[in-house]
């Protein structure tokens, strides 16, 4: 029996020294995912982009509101009669302000949120292959953490990488 017990002890032992050895080597890191997105070349230039658009759609509804104002104004100037038959015009056009508005704003806003999930992936992937290169066990987004050591940082080394594979 008391062989038994020791080798049930001598088991439980070896178990926590190996429990002990595999913790110890684990590697742990965070990254400032907020301050990767916005230093990551894909997103500047893929900004660039959607200001472009965004612009040209604001001078094209600037037309088209330059368009239903001066509608507007040639209705004040028109009888009562000819305001009649003017009206389903004037409403057709502010009708189509508004659903042009509606297009491009889901447009532009499915365009943002495709390209967002497409650049979170080239993120996220590079910390995958990066963790896995250098052993972490762990890589976490720093915005859940309540306590970090700078040491533990790996923000800059992702940055880097990401930017020099868009450059290719």
């Amino acid at each position: 029996m008391k062989g038994k017990a020791f080798l049930a002890c001598l088991l439980v032992a070896i178990m926590f020294l190996f429990a002990g050895q595999a913790s110890a080597a684990d590697k742990f890191a965070y990254v400032d995912l907020t301050r990767i997105f916005s230093e990551y070349s894909k997103t500047k230039d893929y900004d660039k982009v959607l200001g472009d658009k965004q612009s040209a759609y604001e001078q094209e509804r600037e037309k088209m509101v330059n368009d239903v104002k001066a509608a507007e104004d040639k209705m004040k100037l028109l009888s009562e009669k000819e305001k009649e038959a003017k009206k389903g015009d004037l409403e057709n056009k502010i009708n189509t302000l508004r659903e042009f508005d509606r297009a491009k704003q889901t447009d532009l806003r499915k365009e943002q949120d495709d390209k967002m999930k497409e650049l979170l992936k080239d993120i996220n992937d590079v910390i995958k292959q990066y963790a896995e290169k250098e052993g972490y066990s762990m890589v976490f987004n720093d915005r859940v953490l309540v306590y970090q050591d700078k040491s533990m940082d790996i923000t800059d080394k992702i940055i880097a990488i990401l930017n020099k594979g868009s450059k290719k």
